[in-house]
């Protein structure tokens, strides 16, 4: 798998870590995060919905596949946890700006 662009990186090592001040510092100020038919809108929203992610399902996600250039990509991940089903192949699409991320969508 090639490498994963910085701030998809620095998501994913956050989110395994529930490292909320990491997590926050990789989303733009305006950031959209769309997950399980639900919009976050701005870093406090996207830091509440992950925390409250990592309570309830204890995700750990590994990629294993990223495709994409310039701002856009797709990275295909590993998904485990507490929740019916894991571990999931999750599709993540992420759209950067500069070097933080600022929108996320989770799809299966």
């Amino acid at each position: 798998m090639r490498h994963l662009p910085a701030p998809i990186a620095a998501y994913v090592r956050a989110a395994n870590t529930n490292d909320t001040l990491a997590l926050a510092a990789c989303f733009t100020a305006d950031a959209v995060v769309r997950d399980e038919a639900q919009s976050h809108f701005g870093i406090a929203a996207i830091a509440a919905w992950q925390s409250g992610a990592n309570r309830r399902y204890h995700p750990t996600v590994e990629a294993s596949r990223i495709e994409g250039a310039d701002q856009n990509y797709l990275m295909h991940a590993r998904v485990t946890g507490d929740f019916p089903g894991s571990p999931v192949m999750l599709a993540y699409r992420f759209v950067l700006r500069g070097d933080r991320i600022a929108s996320m969508e989770i799809s299966a």
